[in-house]
């Protein structure tokens, strides 16, 4: 026995049965070093640990991701990074944040117990470890000791849990937080047992919970136990390693290095973030120098962000899904990606699995335009002419979309009105009966990155979804969605998602024409700078090249 296979014996020994059955899973080559490495981070191996196992162990290979960074290398130490971020739309309160630019003004001072990365990989930060009992009912995170945040007091797991139960208070909590942990994490079911130690005792299993408590949830910043969400916009205060210098509301954000950071020093001295209203200027003050170089590199990262357009199966004329059918089919798919997205994104398939999943069945045929198929499913549905009005929003390529959608009906015979308004009045209150999102007949709205499709299927498309615009209440997906969460490997996970897409594309309530790449930009001059596709960035080992 040679050493690389007796430290791989030592490793597995160690290793518990769902760690173990994934190695096997990528020994036998059922999935990739890609996913190997990406599963096994979720469920609590370690990167170096994966990467050994990887290397010793061989597999098949699988291609890799467009990087979400800049170009890597030397850098000068010291400086300012000047970024531009959207304007938030909320306060700055964990609780509130509900979009890009808030998600990144949390992450300039905050941690997570991980960061999501743009390979799908979660990286420890403020926990070390963490790993489930045998069914995934219950996740043990063992909590990074050392740690300060920015007001002296030092990091336990008390802090961990009141963050998330404060995330999770059905009277005050956070709303983007419960969309994924609604249904998974009850409140009172957080325990803190020592400083090192919490544990979560989830309502059912849940293979990807992990991830649900990382960056992803943008939300779920850990702050001291004491401090009012509402409160912390006055100290920003965090682990991370910048801490606030200057707030000015609707203007921007100044922090400078924190010494105390448990990990390494950020090399910057400081970072400057400043507010803008939407992506063209953005674009111009980059182009202008106001955020450090009039030269332009673009940072693509792929991901599952996407468009929904949902039609209320419980509203005429989409109780049949024929005529749910024939809209998907009068649609370009292809055109859409070139012609909105310059081909900077993936083609939909009616279904939250984006192609980036490890988890998605890319077996299940692919959806495309077919223009007769869908006049004669309207025939069939005696629809054959009818008008209906589609509402939505007038940010980014979205009205663009919905009058395209517009084009494709009108060769089927149907008649689409569209009502484009802002985005306040579109979402309401974002509450069933108080939101045009969730009340209107037809509808597209916007879906952020997730790096699992968890929250995308519970909160769409199970019977009690909290944003099910299409009404969808089918038995049939509430159990193959319940088996999927549950799942701990992909086996599993595989096994369910396709019984998901099959049945999702044949009932069709939710259109998903693409999944878009998250696109920055940077200063060529500027290196080791991380984006990630929910809005944040990582600014800690970035400088700038002599």
């Amino acid at each position: 026995m040679d050493e690389t296979q007796r430290r791989v014996d030592e490793v597995r020994r160690q290793r518990n049965e769902l760690e173990n059955h994934l190695i096997d899973e990528y020994v036998a080559g059922k999935i990739t070093r890609r996913e190997f490495v990406r599963r096994g981070t979720v469920v609590g191996m370690s990167i170096p640990l994966v990467s050994f196992i990887a290397a010793a162990c061989g597999g098949s290979g699988g291609a890799t991701n467009t990087g979400g960074g800049t170009a890597t290398g030397a850098v000068k130490s010291g400086g300012t990074v000047r970024v531009a971020l959207l304007q938030p739309t909320t306060a700055p309160n964990p609780l509130l944040v509900q979009d890009e630019g808030g998600a990144g003004l949390l992450g300039t001072t905050g941690e997570y117990l991980s960061f999501s990365n743009e390979k799908l990989e979660l990286e420890p930060r403020l926990a070390e470890s963490w790993s489930p009992n045998t069914d995934g009912t219950e996740w043990t995170f063992k909590i990074r000791q050392g740690v300060k945040f920015h007001s002296g007091a030092t990091l336990t797991a008390n802090d961990v849990k009141e963050t998330f139960e404060k995330l999770i208070n059905p009277k005050g909590g956070s709303a983007n937080a419960l969309s994924a942990l609604g249904g998974v994490l009850s409140p009172g079911n957080t325990e803190a047992p020592d400083d090192a130690t919490v544990v979560f005792r989830l309502d059912a299993p849940n293979g990807n919970f992990p991830t649900l408590v990382s960056s992803a949830n943008y939300n779920a910043n850990i702050i001291p136990a004491s401090l009012d969400p509402a409160d912390w916009g006055k100290t920003f205060d965090g682990t991370g390693p910048f801490k606030l210098q200057k707030f000015t509301p609707k203007v921007g954000v100044t922090v400078v290095r924190f010494d105390g950071y448990w990990g390494q020093k950020a090399n910057p001295d400081s970072v400057e973030v400043k507010f803008y209203d939407g992506e063209p200027p953005m674009v111009n003050a980059l182009k202008a120098g106001e955020v450090d170089d009039p030269s332009v590199v673009v940072v693509g990262i792929k991901t599952a962000t996407h468009r929904e357009l949902h039609m209320r199966v419980d509203k005429d004329p989409f109780t049949d899904k024929r005529v749910r059918q024939a809209i998907a089919l009068s649609i370009d798919r292809n055109a859409l990606v070139q012609g909105l997205w310059e081909g900077r994104a993936d083609l939909g398939n009616d279904n939250p699995f984006a192609p980036l999943y490890p988890s998605t069945d890319k077996s299940v045929p692919q959806r495309e335009q077919d223009i007769d198929m869908a006049k004669q499913l309207l025939a069939d549905a005696g629809k054959t002419s009818f008008t209906v009005e589609l509402e939505t929003w007038n940010g980014f390529e979205i009205p663009d979309l919905a009058q395209l959608v517009k084009q494709y009906a009108s060769q089927i015979g149907v008649t689409i009105n569209l009502k484009i308004t802002d985005p306040a009045t579109y979402y309401g209150d974002g509450v069933f009966g108080k939101s045009r999102w969730l009340d209107s007949t037809m509808g597209i709205t916007d879906y952020g990155h997730r790096p699992v499709p968890n929250v995308y299927l519970t909160s769409v498309f199970t019977s009690k979804g909290t944003w099910n615009a299409a009404h969808f209440k089918n038995p049939q997906a509430d159990t193959l969605i319940a088996q999927y969460v549950a799942a701990l490997d992909l086996d599993a996970q595989r096994v369910a998602s396709k019984k998901i897409e099959e049945l999702l594309l044949d009932e069709t309530p939710v259109i998903f024409p693409y999944f878009y790449n998250f696109l920055s930009a940077s200063s060529p001059k500027l290196k080791n700078a991380v984006s990630a596709a929910t809005g944040q960035f990582d600014l800690s080992k970035a400088g700038f090249s002599s």
